[in-house]
């Protein structure tokens, strides 16, 4: 089951529904099942206080991803900041959606076991977005 759950932050997250369906389609391609999979839309100072908690981070994110899968099937919670979502939509001339939508696949694609570690493994993961963004937005 996929949740949206909101940590202090204002937002109308537009096509629900559809966005389920296509997250649930972006996992059923990389050949998995979809477990429970919560999204947290939150702020900067919100991500912040995980990325230094949990990975010793002290720089700001747009995504931390918490991995929970198991064999086949994927679960995990995807703390996404808006903030971060919003500017980087700005600096890369993409509408806030689909800065969003790229997010959110990032996230399930870290789930799948994909990393961006090195340039080679940051360059396929980019292409791996834009291979799940085509699905929603073709």
């Amino acid at each position: 089951m996929i949740t949206f759950n909101f940590q202090d932050v204002l937002l109308k997250l537009n096509k629900k529904q559809l966005t389920k369906v296509w997250l649930k389609e972006v996992i059923s391609a990389a050949k998995y099942k979809t477990g429970d999979i919560n999204y947290i839309f939150c702020n900067d100072d919100f991500l912040s206080e995980l990325n230094i908690k949990y990975l010793k981070h002290n720089t700001l994110t747009d995504i931390i991803t918490f991995d929970y899968s198991e064999k086949n099937t994927i679960s995990g919670d995807i703390y996404i900041s808006i903030e971060r979502v919003s500017e980087n939509a700005h600096k890369y001339n993409k509408t806030f959606d689909e800065e969003l939508h790229r997010v959110m696949a990032h996230g399930i694609l870290h789930l799948t076991g994909l990393n961006d570690k090195t340039d080679e493994e940051r360059n396929f993961m980019r292409k791996r977005e834009e291979e799940c963004l085509a699905l929603f937005y073709e």
